[in-house]
């Protein structure tokens, strides 16, 4: 059975993967930044990429799809952040209510940071459940780690789930891997030695855990580094140099913290080494940096596949 999707702020497809792998068919992806949706494109050339602001996008032509997905700005509900909830002009909650009533999915799943479950948004997030249970959906908001699912990277993040109550099959959570995930000296090894390094393999068991969450800026602050401080001394605990990213690996000679790559930080995140980014090196990385893990995506996106089948199996035994 084939499964239909239209999500919001794509940004540079770390969703759209995981969605794409768990069988869902994309209708329609929107995002404001244009070399993310030239990202999306280059990769993806039959995808429906539309370039236009979420709170003017009219989803009315899609309705019936399955599922609507996305992640929203996190700047609101971050803690690196004023954490303005509701009245920052960057909050998209109201945007993606009206678009799931225009489109009534079956589904829908929005990843946010973990900043939107402090005590301070408890209201707001009343707000949107009542919102959506009002359209007739059952919700649950659950906060998941990227190396629960096989990103090696601490990435805490909030996935907020609503199936439509008329499916009539419960939403289970996607169990977390047994097995851990590879730390950061062993994944990105070949990607480190790939110039001569004579250091890499030294290297290479220095990096022995995984990496500290990836920061990927805002569209206002934030360049092509690893983050604050602190996240820059947690690199530096694994010989990485946090302060920006390398144009390319070590060379043969090299001497002393190296700096991570695009490549390195893709993969750091998920992405497959086939997926290529458009724009310059502050672009691109923050499309890398903010993207949602395809993994994560993948685990959670497969689980709503699998309850809409049931529920479709459920309406066509009834």
């Amino acid at each position: 059975m084939k499964l239909s999707a239209i999500e919001m702020c794509a940004g540079a497809g770390g969703q759209s993967l995981g969605i794409e792998k768990a069988g869902f068919s994309h209708r329609a992806l929107v995002e404001l930044d244009g070399h993310a949706c030239k990202t999306l494109i280059h990769n993806r050339p039959s995808w429906n990429v539309i370039r236009e602001d979420l709170n003017t996008f009219d989803a009315r032509p899609y309705r019936g799809v399955d599922l609507v997905c996305g992640g929203l700005p996190c700047p609101p509900f971050s803690k690196a952040g004023k954490q303005l909830g509701k009245e920052d002009e960057r909050n998209l909650f109201p945007a993606a209510i009206r678009i799931i009533s225009e489109t009534m999915p079956r589904a829908v799943m929005i990843e946010n940071v973990r900043g939107i479950l402090d005590a301070v948004f408890g209201d707001y997030r009343d707000f949107i459940k009542n919102e959506l249970a009002g359209l007739g959906y059952k919700t649950d908001w659950k906060l998941l780690n990227a190396s629960d699912f096989g990103v090696s990277q601490l990435r805490p993040r909030v996935v907020f789930v609503a199936i439509r109550e008329d499916m009539g099959y419960e939403f289970a959570w996607p169990v977390p891997l047994k097995d851990k995930p590879t730390p950061v000296g062993h994944l990105l090894y070949d990607l480190m030695a790939s110039g001569g390094w004579r250091g890499a393999k030294l290297w290479r068991d220095r990096a022995n855990e995984i990496a500290p969450t990836l920061v990927g800026g805002s569209h206002k602050h934030g360049g092509p580094d690893l983050g604050p401080t602190r996240a820059r001394k947690a690199w530096e605990a694994l010989g990485v140099d946090g302060k920006g990213i390398a144009n390319e690996p070590p060379y043969k000679d090299f001497l002393g913290l190296p700096r991570l790559t695009l490549r390195m930080a893709a993969r750091v995140q998920g992405f497959p080494d086939s997926w290529e980014f458009a724009g310059g090196k502050t672009h691109t990385y923050r499309q890398i940096g903010n993207a949602f893990p395809p993994p994560v995506a993948y685990a959670v996106a497969n689980r709503i596949a699998e309850t809409l089948r049931m529920g479709f199996g459920l309406a066509k035994a009834g």
